[in-house]
């Protein structure tokens, strides 16, 4: 499970994800509701939006109903849940780029805030899936990361409370960026959908300042 992440510097964009950065402004780090960029398909090529951060923007849950978290989707059950699904199906995939993300490690008996990124130091791009709200000026986008189970994962299994389920998000590797967002049924999306590989990952810790 991931809420928080940090965005790569805007001029990376072009040369990491072969598209020019959105317009407008984002913060560093995202957390919920927080607008960050993301990658969708564009004809045959491809395009950045900035998106709100958790598929179900707090704006639009109707008053009365419990507040609930959508930044993460799980992969296993993301085309029955009924935040998910119809993005799902109609295989609104994108690429939601990160020089890390963030998860609580519990070793030392309290959490820790460690900072997962890739080995090489380079940005990288997770797998998520957006959808279109109405919103004041106009449409407006939202969007969420996918997860799976990683209680045996060598490094994710780290990661969370004690006894919690291990989960991680699904990274999609460079060269695989057209096809993941070009996928033509969920069958072929889900090819993508794999853990990351423990030696293609670093971690260390990040307190907050």
């Amino acid at each position: 499970m991931c809420t928080n992440y940090r965005v790569p510097d805007r001029q990376l964009f072009s040369d990491m994800y072969g598209v020019t950065a959105p317009g407008g402004e984002w913060r560093d780090e995202v957390y919920k509701d927080y607008f960050a960029p993301i990658i969708r398909r564009d004809g045959e090529g491809r395009r950045s939006d900035l998106a709100s951060f958790g598929m179900v923007p707090r704006e639009k849950i109707p008053q009365g109903v419990k507040v609930f978290d959508t930044m993460n989707a799980r992969a296993e059950t993301v085309g029955e849940k009924r935040s998910f699904s119809g993005a799902w199906k109609k295989q609104q995939l994108c690429l939601i780029p990160a020089q890390v993300f963030y998860e609580p490690d519990y070793e030392t008996g309290k959490a820790v805030r460690w900072a997962i990124g890739m080995a090489s130091g380079e940005p990288f791009a997770i797998a998520g899936i957006w959808r279109e709200w109405e919103g004041d000026g106009g449409p407006r986008l939202s969007f969420t990361m996918l997860t799976l189970n990683a209680d045996h994962h060598p490094l994710m299994k780290r990661f969370h409370k004690p006894g919690s389920e291990k989960r991680s998000v699904v990274i999609v590797l460079p060269d695989e960026y057209d096809d993941w967002l070009g996928s033509r049924s969920t069958d072929e999306a889900r090819s993508f959908i794999v853990l990351p590989g423990s030696e293609s990952l670093f971690c260390a810790p990040a307190p907050k300042a």
